[in-house]
């Protein structure tokens, strides 16, 4: 036999179903998990759970809702042989507590089916901008999650701090990517715009063996543009270790125009004539600011015109 034909795996291919057969004993122990849930989910939870106790009932898993507390109980009988069931409905109840839909929920319970809870309120300082990602994430009109459902063919629901998947192992590890590059400021159209491409490159059997870096879009991170250099720039003046020289005082100032040696009387004098001297000088600008209205305008020369003969 070729190694190449045992290394691949023949298309639709599945693994067979665990029965009663492969695990005849049942389990030895008894196996519980719960978890709480908020009080808003309180009606949702209390309307749909004899739904969630009959899809747990097929696989032998008691449920139970505890309104007073606010939990969800789950655990294994004596009669459930598939020791993987109380993990997939421990991810149930913690899917229905983070608002995921019992429709979409109880496809947990299906061999081929996983589920991913990522925390996203830690992943960014700022409240808002906190806010502003996780709506990039949705889209407009939940546009972009619905898109990334589709390439994913997973689930998606965000609510709060966690983002909830469910659906396919491969699905899932892409939604990680790409809600973790949402939320590191890489906007999600790049990271779908990848998926389109590799979902189209899938459908080709002959690329299926060989790399696809060359198909694959490069999106090169842009620079923002330079800031602006303000109008007024601090430039620091050059160290020297001796003190900046004392500044003149009145005194010192009427010393050196010889106003100090004057008389009480004089000063007094000089002061009133500089005072009105200012009032002179601003007298006659108002003259002429009053004066340019009665200043008749250049009159245009006549031009005589030729009289025709």
């Amino acid at each position: 036999v070729d190694e190449s034909e045992l290394l691949t795996v023949p298309d639709g291919w599945k693994e067979p179903a665990f029965t009663r057969e492969d695990n005849p004993k049942g389990l030895l122990e008894e196996s519980s998990f719960a978890t709480l849930f908020p009080k808003y989910r309180e009606a949702y939870l209390k309307e749909c759970w004899p739904l969630v106790q009959k899809a747990l009932g097929e696989h032998y898993v008691n449920a139970t809702l505890d309104l007073i507390e606010g939990s969800m109980t789950v655990t294994t009988t004596k009669k459930t042989f598939d020791p993987y069931a109380i993990i997939r409905a421990r991810d149930l109840i913690k899917l229905l507590a983070r608002s995921v839909p019992f429709e979409q929920v109880f496809r947990i319970l299906q061999d081929d089916v996983a589920c991913d809870i990522i925390k996203i309120g830690s992943l960014v300082r700022k409240r808002d901008t906190f806010i502003k990602r996780r709506g990039r994430l949705l889209g407009p009109k939940g546009s972009t999650l619905k898109a990334l459902e589709l390439l994913t063919n997973c689930y998606i629901m965000v609510q709060g701090n966690t983002v909830s998947a469910l659906g396919p192992f491969s699905g899932l590890k892409e939604v990680r990517k790409v809600v973790l590059d949402t939320m590191k400021n890489v906007h999600p159209i790049y990271n779908i715009k990848t998926l389109m491409i590799k979902r189209e490159l899938s459908k080709d059997p002959e690329l299926r063996s060989q790399s696809w870096e060359r198909f694959l879009p490069k999106f090169k991170r842009k620079n923002l543009k330079k800031r602006k250099e303000p109008k007024k720039k601090n430039t620091k003046k050059e160290y020297t270790p001796f003190p900046p020289p004392q500044p003149e005082s009145q005194t010192d100032k009427e010393l050196a125009s010889g106003e100090y040696f004057l008389k009480e009387r004089q000063k007094k004098r000089k002061r009133v004539e500089e005072i009105k001297a200012k009032q002179a000088d601003a007298i006659k600008k108002r003259q002429e600011e009053r004066n340019k209205a009665f200043i008749p305008p250049k009159e245009k020369p006549v031009v005589k015109t030729k009289k025709g003969n």
